[in-house]
């Protein structure tokens, strides 16, 4: 689980290795003008709750950093990448079961759930390929080559729908 979350994570790295500031915080693209730094910086933010909540096993995802920098700045954007990549480092595969509460704003206000850090992290790499898969839209839109044809596929994405990017 870590090793397929670190490569996700790498991929970020990799287009933001790419593409100028200018790029990453272009918010020029209808429907939505969010930019390719708006979504990497929530993405990172997400797994952030996660490490943030295991000192006392309660994630609250609705308290996030929302780093301006980090979403406006290629460097900044890959510092954080790194450091959420070395903390998902000191994660052992034993701690995978161990039981967490994780609350939310569902809508109409917070809930609370009994997760898993397994269960939290496979929901935070969920929803960063779901988030590059925007990435891959904006980047399109914009004129960028993505650096992986993989990027914003999910893994049990057929292989001929890769393919055809």
């Amino acid at each position: 689980m870590i090793d397929a979350i670190e490569k996700n994570l790498e991929r970020g790295i990799s287009l933001l290795s790419s593409i100028s500031d200018e790029q990453y915080s272009d918010a020029s693209v209808a429907p939505y003008n969010s930019s390719i730094g708006c979504h990497m910086r929530h993405v990172l933010d997400v797994f952030s709750c996660i490490f943030k909540g295991l000192e006392n096993n309660f994630v609250d995802f609705s308290v996030r950093e929302r780093n301006e920098c980090a979403e406006q700045q290629t460097n900044v954007g890959i510092e954080y990448f790194e450091s959420i990549i070395h903390q998902l480092k000191t994660i052992e595969k034993e701690d995978f079961n161990t039981v967490i509460k994780v609350s939310d704003d569902m809508g109409l206000g917070n809930e609370i759930a009994t997760y898993t850090i397994g269960s939290a992290l496979m929901q935070a790499q969920s929803h960063a390929i779901h988030h590059y898969a925007s990435i891959g839209y904006l980047v399109y839109q914009l004129g960028i080559e993505l650096p992986d044809a993989a990027f914003g596929f999910n893994p049990t994405t057929p292989k001929i729908n890769l393919q055809k990017n």
